[in-house]
């Protein structure tokens, strides 16, 4: 696997955290001495990558580039940064740098020409959609495409090969002279396909395992995140539900994201965060203050690449004013928080987990499987090779039990000590958490512990290689013009993620009114495959035939243990959970485990009066009705078990 898989990431803004000048008037300052004690904080917390940016001379914020080869002159030199990465590599600790592609400053040199001789521009076709029949706020006499509605960041038209070509040349740049390990794509849901998808041919022959991540915020993930684009986006649908989820003591809503993402990405690795430097700050956004030990148990823990906002490890506030970003990018003086890891319990649990991430390869590679959910706990574990990882967290303010199966044998350690009464027998676990508490769980064969300086001493002995400047030039071809780009298409068609509700022209198939004429029906084709019916397992049959009947307006017959309710066409087999697992795992002789989740939709005239009939009959809320990101009018209910089931207006 590569080194981005199992990385801990510490997010950086340097012009922040440095306290550099809002705006650069050309005064030099060098702050990489300052930064370096930074990166040896987060050595020693056990984070294995920094993510440092905006880096690179700009006029203000940062991401209003001039210069893409030279260092921000309020932070330091080209050397300083050079010395920076090597003093990094040589903790094992790998660095990646903001890629600014979508826009540029007006200070940058083509766009400065581009004033200058405006039609006879050598560069007008660097920049999207410039007009000189119009004018700006600014009196160039031309109007151009920006970024977000702001004239000071210019759009680059990443479809000119010459602008590629340059973009191009700033990375291999910044790989030969910095040895950076990775680029975070600012901006990636606007970036062209055909654009990130050369980028990552072109990295893959400048470095090995060079990593991508894009800046994604919503939208259907794995057209970024795949073998051909991206390795990683920021996983924004989550972060809205980890404080969110929290606030509203509903980890339905987050279990829901959590299954719904990795539906979509299937196997992709997703940048994990509760805050950053655009978004307040996670602290500030919980209404219970000891939440937030919760959602650091989530983001170390999920199947992703955790980050920490650098700050939020010691628990720091900070909240937008006035439209402006500063309070979320404030100055830091490391020598204020030198006893936290002993006085911050945050500090101490962020410590602990970045020493767990190393010694636990279940919270790399194990799989995600969902134990135990209601609206106030909820448990999940990380799956490996017959051992498991179990996360278990209750957000209530009085103590709770808590027992559910675990597919995995062996002993059982709470490896933060904050759970009572955890008992392990039988397939099952049982345990009790104070309120507002969380902790960590592991069920298998003995493993070694290993100390914090054990692991900041392994971490330290991988050493990152310099780069082999050779290959950087040797294997990146010219592009001369679009003709020469034989860049795929993408692997996603346009509209694809809209699929889920393409079954309802499935499940619309008309059904005789008896029950003969049911069984007796058969497909002109009778090679083709059809759905004959969802097996659903339950703990409680008697309370989930009610809602089905009552809620929903299933009809139900009973056949023994198991019930049957159809609607439109649909066949639920709804079976006790012990009855299922006999016939599987011992019937079928299938030992995989098993779960009892399952996503049902729903189309109903008036979502409003069926999302309440809902809660009346014994659901629990995951989303009010509202329109989603397709358009559709939508609310979210999850039945007595945990499942969704999603109303859609149709």
């Amino acid at each position: 696997m590569a080194w981005y898989d199992s990385a801990v990431f510490y997010h950086i803004y340097p012009l922040g955290l440095c306290g550099c000048s809002k705006e650069n008037t050309g005064v030099a300052e060098n702050h990489f001495d300052q930064l370096k004690q930074w990166a040896k904080h987060a050595c020693d917390m056990g984070f294995t990558a920094i993510y440092i940016g905006p880096l690179f001379e700009s006029v203000g914020h940062g991401y209003e580039t001039t210069d893409y080869k030279k260092v921000d002159i309020r932070l330091g030199s080209n050397d300083d940064f050079r010395d920076f990465v090597e003093y990094c590599h040589e903790m094992g600790v790998r660095v990646v740098v903001d890629g600014v592609f979508n826009h540029v400053g007006r200070r940058f040199f083509a766009f400065e020409d581009l004033q200058k001789n405006r039609e006879n521009s050598p560069y007008r076709d660097w920049f999207c959609n410039v007009n000189f029949g119009s004018n700006n706020e600014y009196n160039d006499g031309f109007s151009y495409e920006n970024w977000g509605g702001y004239n000071l960041l210019v759009k680059l038209n990443q479809r000119n090969p010459d602008v590629m070509q340059y973009l191009f040349e700033v990375i291999r740049f910044w790989i030969d002279t910095f040895n950076i390990d990775g680029i975070r794509l600012d901006a990636a849901d606007v970036l062209d396909f055909d654009f990130m998808k050369r980028i990552r041919y072109e990295t893959s022959q400048m470095k090995e395992e060079f990593w991508l991540m894009g800046e994604v915020i919503h939208g259907d993930y794995s057209r970024w995140v795949n073998d051909e684009t991206l390795h990683c986006v920021t996983n924004y649908e989550l972060h809205k539900g980890l404080y969110s989820g929290h606030n509203d003591h509903n980890y339905f809503e987050i279990a829901h994201t959590i299954r719904r993402l990795n539906d979509i990405c299937r196997g992709g690795r997703l940048y994990t965060f509760a805050d950053n430097h655009d978004v307040e700050r996670i602290y500030t956004k919980l209404n219970q203050k000891e939440h937030l030990k919760l959602v650091t148990l989530l983001v170390y823990t999920l199947y992703g690449i955790p980050s920490v906002y650098y700050g939020s490890e010691f628990g720091i506030e900070g909240k937008k004013e006035n439209g402006s970003d500063w309070n979320l990018r404030p100055y830091l003086d490391l020598a204020d928080f030198k006893d936290a890891v002993e006085t911050n319990p945050v500090t101490a649990l962020c410590a602990r987990l970045g020493m767990m991430k190393k010694q636990y390869k279940e919270l790399t590679y194990g799989e995600y499987k969902e134990l135990h959910l209601t609206n106030r706990q909820f448990a999940f574990g990380r799956v490996l090779d017959g051992n498991c990882m179990v996360t278990a967290l209750n957000c209530d303010d009085a103590a709770a039990g808590m027992e559910f199966g675990i597919p995995a044998d062996g002993k059982v350690t709470d490896l933060l000590g904050n759970a009572q009464d955890v008992h392990f027998e039988n397939g099952r676990l049982r345990l009790t958490l104070p309120a507002n508490t969380g902790t960590v769980l592991y069920i298998g064969q003995a493993v070694k512990v290993i100390t914090e300086d054990a692991c900041r001493k392994e971490q330290s002995e991988e050493k990152v290689q310099p780069v082999d400047k050779a290959k950087t030039h040797e294997k990146t071809e010219k592009i001369s013009s679009s003709d020469e780009q034989e860049t795929p298409d993408e692997t996603k068609p346009e509209g694809q993620e809209k699929t889920a509700g393409d079954a309802e022209d499935v499940r619309r198939c008309e059904l005789d009114e008896t029950q003969e004429s049911k069984d007796t029906k058969a497909w002109n084709d009778e090679s083709s495959l059809r759905i004959s019916g969802v097996i659903l397992m339950t703990e409680d049959m008697g309370r989930m035939i009610d809602f089905y009947r009552n809620a929903l307006d299933f009809s139900m017959e009973m056949q023994g243990s198991r019930a049957y309710f159809e609607k439109d066409g649909i066949v639920l087999n709804m079976v006790g959970r012990r009855e299922y697992e006999r016939l599987t795992c011992r019937g079928y002789g299938y030992g995989g485990g098993v779960t009892n989740h399952f996503h049902l939709r729903i189309t109903s005239k008036d979502v409003n009066k069926l999302y309440q009939k809902c809660l009346d009959c014994g659901a629990q809320h995951v989303t009010s009705p509202a329109e989603n990101e397709w358009k559709e009018y939508t609310a979210c209910v999850a039945d007595p078990d945990g499942n969704i089931i999603e109303i859609i207006e149709g």
